[in-house]
């Protein structure tokens, strides 16, 4: 294992985002086309919540620079002090297993008790990541 492997997880959390983005990007516009809605009627949140049906891409992508931020905490903390990775990455991809399927859950039929038993799971992974990682910084001092 890799001094760096502790930034795959980051880095396929970041693709998620970008896949996001990129549905963002396409349910928004095609919904502008199809609605004729001049870009500047949408020029704030509230605006486009008003004249946009489907936001679920959109939601989406704010939750992915929430609890995510974490995360990326975590991960720099783990490489600079050079913790051992040999927990502290499995759990890192299950974070990112799990937030990969509140995604899809969100941007696809967005079944509100699925999406959030997707979040409590990436929540409970991200917080025993965290802890685990607090523990290990600590037993270095």
């Amino acid at each position: 294992m890799s001094a760096h492997s502790i930034f795959w997880p980051g880095f396929a959390l970041a693709a998620i985002t970008f896949v996001v983005w990129i549905r963002m990007y396409t349910d928004r516009v095609g919904e502008m086309k199809a609605k004729r809605i001049h870009p500047q009627k949408v020029a704030s949140r509230v605006q486009a919540a008003q004249l946009l049906s489907n936001t679920k891409a959109l939601d989406h992508y704010s939750n992915l620079f929430e609890t995510p931020v974490l995360f990326y905490f975590t991960l720099v903390v783990i490489a600079v002090a050079k913790l051992d990775q040999s927990v502290l990455l499995p759990m890192a991809w299950a974070f990112v297993a799990a937030r990969a399927i509140h995604a899809f859950i969100h941007v696809t039929y967005n079944k509100v008790w699925h999406r959030f038993y997707a979040f409590l799971i990436s929540c409970i992974a991200l917080w025993l990541f965290m802890a685990y990682a607090a523990w290990l910084l600590g037993q270095q001092a």
